[in-house]
């Protein structure tokens, strides 16, 4: 028996998905940010909004779901319709930590996500209390290696923590995490002293003069901060971690509306105003296709596996 021609049913598939993005959006976008309100997270997602706004008409509409570490955004995400109409903005640990420190986490990142656009990068600082006598980063390993340092961190599993278990690893030195709810109780330990040392994003702590910050951990220094030295530069190019946010879909959604997204999110990247508002902010803007930033969660998936294994981490 001869199979059916499908090349009807699949040209009038592409059709009405490509009418439904021309008409796309007709409505609200509804954009759930995996923190809560204030935080780093914020900067892109209310940028992004006022651009959407300003140049296409569109109204973003977001909304701030903090709690269980993005894991309540990423099951709101995960249950909505793949209209285009939910969007959500993630961070690297909600695809990369989380399934493997949460126990019966009730999505799979990988599956139930469609990857939109990544929108910002952000290397870990290497930051110490001045007090601690230091200057470079070499001579924090070697204040290390004689033990008894403590670490601030931002809460079990986190990217401060496993930033500060990748750097004990890559230096061959041992440290101590001390964990907080966040990483701003973290940094007033670090500032009364009850801890030596943070490893956290440039905006935590860039305005404390009281901070000495030894090394960032990407190729390249930040812009916002020129005299502080790559890893590499400072003598560890083994400690290399990027965190980057970026922009999910629900499993489903059109291609053609996610393609429309990327673009205009590009564009809203490409604008001065929005990129000077981010590097203050100590964020670099990242431009992803949709398919290169489903590479890139993969591959930090697999690489935050190893990380997560050798903190001796299980789900909780």
């Amino acid at each position: 028996m001869r199979k059916p021609d499908l090349t009807p049913f699949l040209f009038a598939l592409l059709v009405c998905a490509s009418a439904q993005a021309q008409d796309y959006p007709s409505k609200p976008i509804r954009y759930i940010v995996a923190t809560a309100p204030g935080g780093l997270m914020d900067v892109p997602a209310r940028l992004l909004a006022e651009y959407f706004e300003k140049h296409y008409g569109h109204r973003i509409v977001v909304e701030n779901r903090g709690g269980g570490g993005g894991v309540m955004a990423g099951d709101a995400l995960a249950k909505s319709a793949p209209d285009g109409y939910t969007l959500a903005q993630i961070q690297v640990g909600n695809v990369a930590i989380n399934p493997f420190t949460v126990k019966d986490l009730p999505f799979d990142p990988l599956r139930d996500f469609a990857p939109v656009s990544t929108l910002t990068s952000s290397p870990v600082v290497v930051a110490v209390d001045a007090k601690l006598g230091v200057n470079t980063l070499g001579e924090f390993i070697a204040l290390a290696r004689k033990g008894n340092i403590n670490y601030g961190s931002a809460g079990i599993g986190t990217i401060p923590h496993l930033s500060g278990e990748l750097f004990a690893h890559a230096a061959g030195v041992r440290l101590t995490p001390v964990h907080y709810r966040g990483a701003g109780p973290a940094l007033n330990d670090l500032l009364a002293g009850q801890v030596q040392a943070i490893f956290v994003g440039l905006g935590v702590v860039r305005s404390q003069p009281s901070v000495k910050m030894l090394a960032v951990s990407q190729p390249k220094r930040l812009a916002a901060a020129p005299d502080v030295p790559t890893s590499a530069e400072a003598g560890l190019p083994a400690f290399e971690l990027n965190t980057w946010f970026g922009v999910v879909a629900p499993r489903g959604t059109p291609e053609p509306i996610v393609n429309q997204l990327n673009r205009q999110m590009h564009a809203a990247l490409d604008d001065p105003a929005v990129q000077k508002r981010l590097v203050d902010g100590g964020l670099e803007p990242l431009k992803d296709t949709p398919a290169q930033f489903g590479a890139r969660m993969r591959r930090d998936h697999e690489r935050f596996r190893e990380i997560v294994k050798a903190a001796g981490l299980k789900p909780e």
